[in-house]
């Protein structure tokens, strides 16, 4: 499953810092972040839960960039 979500960040290096840590979070296949139109696609593991998995990615790019948001559908 596929899904994408709007994004706030500041600057092209930060969006590449929430996608290596969106890749790097239980569940997500893969994560592409673009900061042109500040959207991030996520490509989830079956069997996981996308909302509970979305949780996980925030948390995790809070910790690289702390002032990025996602909004969660």
């Amino acid at each position: 499953m596929k899904k994408t979500y709007k994004i706030e960040v500041d600057c092209a290096n930060c969006a590449n810092k929430m996608e290596t840590a969106a890749k790097k979070t239980e569940g997500v296949k893969d994560a592409v972040v673009n900061f042109m139109t500040l959207k991030m696609s996520v490509e989830f593991e079956d069997g996981y839960d996308p909302k509970e998995v979305m949780q996980r990615v925030l948390k995790n790019c809070k910790k690289v960039e702390d002032d990025c948001e996602i909004y969660l559908k």
